[in-house]
């Protein structure tokens, strides 16, 4: 007796109801006989796959028994109408996206309106007016890459209670001035904020939070090194202040000591953010590339 479900198709939608637990792509194969591994991973890249109410791009997302499965055959309106932001995944718990460098994360005296979170905070009222964003961790203004805000005050709480057990990795790709010719190191200080809002590292400990970041030449050239930076500790203008004690600072950086400006922005990218799920338990990792700029300075 065939016990799947039959798939309700309403002109170029296709409904499935889930009989039992499993990971996205493979329950998309086994309904979508005929389909190819890359036509569902087509489907998945192009926001064609709802479950429940929330579109789904990750392959491995969990399904939940007698959840509703929804296929999208036709043209989808692509998220890239969010000016500065890219939707990475969204479930109902976290959103992660890919801001553009000259972006704020969230509201300054001088700019309220046009941020990443009044963007985020309007994309999710169009679902629920009642719903809400709640910031987790920042991204300087200049700074392009993945970041993630929670959909609840609980999940922001828990998150936060836990930041430095929940994200198993931060990894930025920097452009830096100069040849850094170790090929790779750590960098550990105890950074501190002076009265200009400016951070400093000092070798005291207890003088201010610890940091540690390492590093790997990816690239160089007579002018610059392209690194690959992983954070072990997350402190404000970590990567920033490690980069001017190591005697090269970030590319555009003027605040820390840049002299060079060659893409007229500072030359990071959060390209590596790796973190357990705060309600599944899940390990979830999002990457996105190096900006093509960065490597046309070593072409």
């Amino acid at each position: 007796m065939n016990t799947k479900p039959a798939p309700k198709q309403t002109a170029k939608v296709t409904q499935l109801t889930v009989p039992k637990p499993a990971r996205l792509m493979e329950f998309l194969l086994e309904q979508l006989k005929g389909k190819s591994r890359t036509t569902v991973k087509s489907l998945l890249a192009h926001r064609q796959v709802t479950v429940g109410t929330h579109t789904i791009t990750q392959f491995d997302y969990p399904l939940e028994a007698g959840t509703m499965v929804t296929i999208n055959w036709g043209v989808v309106p692509t998220q890239t109408r969010l000016r500065g932001v890219r939707i990475l995944f969204e479930d109902p718990y976290v959103i992660v996206i890919e801001k553009d460098a000259g972006m704020l994360s969230i509201a300054t005296a001088k700019e309220k309106l046009l941020t990443t979170y009044s963007i985020l905070s309007a994309h999710v009222k169009k679902e629920d007016p009642t719903n809400r964003i709640f910031v987790l961790h920042r991204l300087d203004r200049d700074t392009s890459g993945v970041m993630m805000f929670a959909k609840s005050e609980k999940v922001q709480e828990i998150l936060q209670k836990d930041w430095q057990e929940a994200v198993v990795r931060r990894t930025y790709i920097a452009v830096v001035e100069g040849v850094v010719e170790k090929e790779e190191g750590t960098i550990r200080s105890f950074l501190k904020e002076n009265k200009m809002l400016i951070m400093y590292s000092t070798k005291v400990p207890g003088e201010g939070d610890e940091a540690i970041t390492h590093y790997k030449v990816l690239k160089r050239n007579e002018e610059f090194s392209l690194l690959e930076v992983e954070l072990e500790t997350g402190r404000k203008n970590q990567i920033r202040v490690h980069m001017k004690d190591l005697g090269h600072p970030v590319a555009g950086d003027k605040k820390y000591g840049s002299k060079l400006n060659p893409l007229r922005r500072t030359c990071l990218h959060a390209n590596i953010l790796g973190f357990n799920h705060p309600i599944t338990g899940e390990l979830l990792s999002f990457e996105t590339p190096a900006p093509h700029r960065f490597l046309t300075l070593f072409q």
